[in-house]
């Protein structure tokens, strides 16, 4: 499971969603939080899902790609919106997984600073 560098967190769990993160990654049991990835299917954009169902073995996590994250699933509904509307404003498009992995990228690059001498 790969999360966005600045993923998106809803009004609810925005000041502690360095500790959502880190439970749905250990599998800490949280009833009433919905994960938000880049869709596992090419003509879908974002998958909403359960971190109920994240905790299962059999779950096919590897490889998803993480946006967002909030508590409750009519309010990760629309966070889902918000991403979506955020994409479609900065670049003209709805490619919304061309977007995340682009920037993720631009994340990993670091400058190298050197000492002048």
């Amino acid at each position: 499971m790969i999360w966005y560098k600045e993923f998106y967190a809803g009004e609810s769990v925005e000041r502690k969603k360095e500790k959502v993160k880190w439970k749905v990654l250990h599998n800490a049991g949280q009833l009433d939080i919905y994960v938000i990835a880049l869709s596992s299917n090419p003509r879908n954009l974002l998958d909403i899902i359960s971190a109920k169902e994240l905790m299962q073995k059999a779950y096919p996590k590897q490889g998803m790609f993480v946006v967002g994250v909030d508590k409750g699933y009519d309010n990760a509904i629309d966070l889902a919106g918000k991403i979506i509307m955020d994409v479609f404003q900065e670049t003209g498009n709805l490619n919304v997984r061309d977007y995340f992995l682009e920037r993720q990228q631009k994340f990993r690059r670091k400058p190298i600073w050197k000492l002048s001498s």
